[in-house]
């Protein structure tokens, strides 16, 4: 089933993510928009990662509907890894293959997915290494750089797959600290450059700075969204005031 809403890229009817006894998710409802970033926060347990992860079907809903670009990609019919190809996702750990080069990693998915040939996905490579400022690591392998490299590397090699969205779970939390800014720098720049993006952060700097919405998320539900200032500046919702009483902004 397709539906067609503007320019809503990801619409969430619904969805529901049961473990055990465990309500993960309850009954969550949310539209992401073309250009948009969204920044999702929470306590641990909250279900904001779990959410996200339904967004490409990484954690498939127990019900509800997830729409991408128009089509339900919770029916069983659909065919979700053309769908993923243009959803971009980040995680914490960085998933390189440690045997092959820096290239190679940022390559291997646009030639084995895409079609494109040797010469055209390592031109664009080169670029997104250039980007970051990490031409020189081309032929360097993972174990060589940095972890703020290496997720800076993650990071361009889901641009690599030119994705409409970049999902990003808290890409930054398993950094040592004097290493998160060259990430949220990266971020930063992809968000002015126009990249839809939905990030699940514990960087409320980040959040405050970029977001064009701020989605507070405890207990499986959305307790409370609005814009950064709105959401930080004057929380509405208890426990969103608790929470916010409880980290550093």
């Amino acid at each position: 089933m397709t539906t067609n809403n503007g320019d809503v890229l990801i619409k969430v009817e619904e969805l529901h993510k049961i473990f055990g006894e465990l309500h993960a998710l309850n009954g969550v409802s949310e539209e992401i928009r073309k250009g948009e970033v969204v920044v999702i926060v929470g306590p641990s347990g909250s279900g904001k990662s779990t959410f996200l992860r339904s967004l490409n079907l990484l954690e498939m809903p127990s019900r509800g509907h997830v729409y991408f670009e128009g089509t339900d990609i919770t029916d069983k019919n659909v065919d979700i890894n053309k769908h993923r190809q243009k959803m971009g996702m980040v995680f914490q750990h960085f998933n390189l293959f440690p045997h092959k080069t820096i290239l190679q990693n940022i390559t291997l998915a646009p030639i084995k997915l895409l079609g494109k040939s040797k010469e055209e996905a390592e031109k664009r490579g080169m670029e997104l290494l250039e980007l970051v400022g990490l031409e020189e690591k081309a032929n360097a392998y993972p174990s060589q750089l940095s972890g703020g490299q290496k997720q800076r590397i993650a990071i361009i090699r889901s641009l690599a797959m030119d994705p409409d969205v970049m999902l990003f779970d808290e890409p930054t939390s398993a950094l040592d600290p004097e290493m998160v800014g060259e990430v949220l720098e990266l971020m930063k720049k992809l968000a002015r450059d126009g990249m839809t993006m939905v990030v699940v952060t514990h960087e409320m700097g980040f959040a405050k700075e970029v977001a064009h919405r701020v989605i507070f998320m405890d207990d499986g539900v959305i307790v409370e969204e609005g814009k950064p200032k709105e959401v930080f500046g004057n929380p509405q919702n208890s426990r969103t005031i608790d929470f916010l009483n409880k980290v550093l902004i």
